[in-house]
């Protein structure tokens, strides 16, 4: 296991993940913990936390890609930084490995207080080809890489002669009608309208956007009666919206099935398949000495220090994705947990750091208990439905929906200067349009550089001409040469 010396020799809290539960440990504990001669750290493979509500908007050309994150250097000052990934923790020994994200040699981390913030990853199914031909919307790379992939490939079959290659260019399928699902397809259609309109060589109606849902109805976070507008809603678009099936292989051609029976349904070629179907606690608690729930998630008590069947076990916290959190208020899931959204995230790291603080000075630490305040999202510009419980449900769509999850997220975004750069973006896209530019090439940045640094290939030789029949070789040689045969 190799050394580490530049780590600060203080009394630790290691916080596992710096997304939403990380940064905001961090932020509220930094200063209290340097204070008082200890040092927060913060490990996490990605140096800044990533504001996923915002994915759909980055993929629609909306908000700048850089602007939907928060830098953990700029913003945790007296924070302890660790670009890697935990790859197993010995609570008893107080020690976690830590795997650089450089790839080189693990190393161990002692600490004193552990968070566990790691979140939750994209969950899939073993669905051939899926892997092959899929991309999330987990991620601001992934939302980048779709929203240029969707640009790309309107650009490329605007010139396509072949039916079935330009077809299968401009088809574009979503699977999972949750939130994160509907917010895609309805923004990635919204760039698709913007791009076509500049471009003469394809019409609408050649864009075709398939939206995929194993149940019976989508958005679960909203009710039956909105659920079926905003069906109605996709279909008023040209979004064909398929209930109760399922991708059943994604190699060659994309194929869906029925459910419940598993029968056939429809068959067709697709470039562009999304897959935002449900997420899973981060895997990396399976290295840990931590108690579990059946979902994999770690077990927690409503103050959320983590607890199994044999008590509370010290020192040790947990919230947001990763953590089966009591919801105190039972509107929760149906194993009485909160639901996984970055609502409860956010709250939860707030009243976390404010109980480990309380800890260490054996003062009472507080539940977590806080009521929904609802659902927004945003469909495209000036469309989107919500449900908000504020004095009693309120239940808006269109225009309003899409103000109030505008205003609700863009008060949520963490720190003043990421608000600022946000409503920035809004307030640009408002006077000048979309942003329909497509970035080239951002897997291959080296590409120009390499094709102008590297020699072209000289020229073959030209072949020696043959002479024609009947003439004399030795009337077109040079006069030394004839002399020279003549010898």
């Amino acid at each position: 296991m190799a050394t580490t010396p530049q780590l600060q020799d203080r009394p630790r809290v290691l916080v596992v993940g710096g997304g939403y539960v990380g940064l905001y440990v961090a932020l509220k504990l930094q200063k209290k913990i340097a204070n008082a001669g200890g040092i927060v750290t913060v490990v996490d493979p990605l140096p800044y936390m990533t504001y996923q509500p915002f994915l759909p908007e980055v993929a629609g050309g909306n908000i700048e890609a850089r602007h939907a994150v928060v830098s953990h250097r700029q913003h945790l000052k007296q924070t302890e930084l660790i670009q890697g990934r935990v790859t197993s923790i010995d609570h008893v020994n107080r020690t976690a490995v830590v795997a650089p994200a450089d790839g080189g040699e693990n190393f161990e981390v002692p600490y004193f207080d552990v968070v566990l913030a790691a979140g939750a990853i994209t969950r899939t199914f073993p669905i051939k080809g899926l892997a092959d031909k899929g991309i999330g919307l987990k991620t601001i790379e992934e939302a980048v890489a779709l929203r240029n992939k969707l640009l790309e490939r309107i650009e490329v079959a605007s010139t396509m002669t072949d039916p079935a290659a330009r077809a299968r260019a401009l088809t574009f399928v979503v699977v999972g009608g949750g939130f994160a699902g509907i917010e895609c397809i309805t923004e990635m259609e919204d760039l698709a309208r913007a791009a076509v309109r500049n471009n003469p060589r394809i019409k609408q109606e050649e864009v075709r956007f398939v939206l995929v849902e194993a149940m019976g109805r989508i958005m679960p976070e909203v009710t039956a009666k909105q659920a079926d507008w905003v069906v109605e809603h996709l279909r008023s678009r040209g979004i064909e919206v398929l209930l109760n099936t399922s991708l059943d292989s994604a190699e060659g051609t994309l194929k869906l099935i029925n459910l419940p029976d598993k029968t056939p349904a429809q068959e067709f070629e697709a470039d562009t398949l999304v897959w935002t179907a449900g997420v899973q606690a981060n895997p990396m608690v399976r290295s840990t000495d931590f108690p579990l729930e059946p979902r994999g998630r770690v077990r927690v008590l409503p103050d959320l220090r983590i607890a199994g069947d044999e008590g509370i076990v010290e020192n040790a916290w947990a919230a947001g994705d990763i953590a089966a959190v009591p919801d105190l208020t039972g509107k929760g899931l149906p194993d009485g947990t909160c639901v996984p959204n970055a609502q409860h995230a956010l709250r939860q790291a707030k009243r976390l750091a404010k109980n480990l603080w309380a800890s260490r000075w054996d003062k009472p630490l507080a539940d977590y208990k806080h009521k929904n305040l609802g659902a927004v999202a945003g469909f495209g510009e000036w469309k989107g439905v919500a449900n908000i419980n504020l004095l009693g449900r309120i239940g808006l769509k269109g225009g309003l929906a899409w103000l109030a999850h505008r205003g609700y997220h863009g008060m949520a975004m963490p720190t003043v200067e990421r608000k600022f750069r946000v409503i920035l973006n809004w307030i640009i896209g408002f006077f000048a349009g979309r942003d329909t530019t497509q970035l080239m090439d951002l897997d291959n940045p080296r590409g120009a550089f390499v094709s102008a640094a590297t020699p072209a290939p000289k020229p073959a030789a030209a072949p020696a001409a043959v002479p024609a029949a009947g003439s004399s070789a030795t009337a077109a040689a040079p006069k030394e040469t004839v002399a020279a045969n003549a010898k």
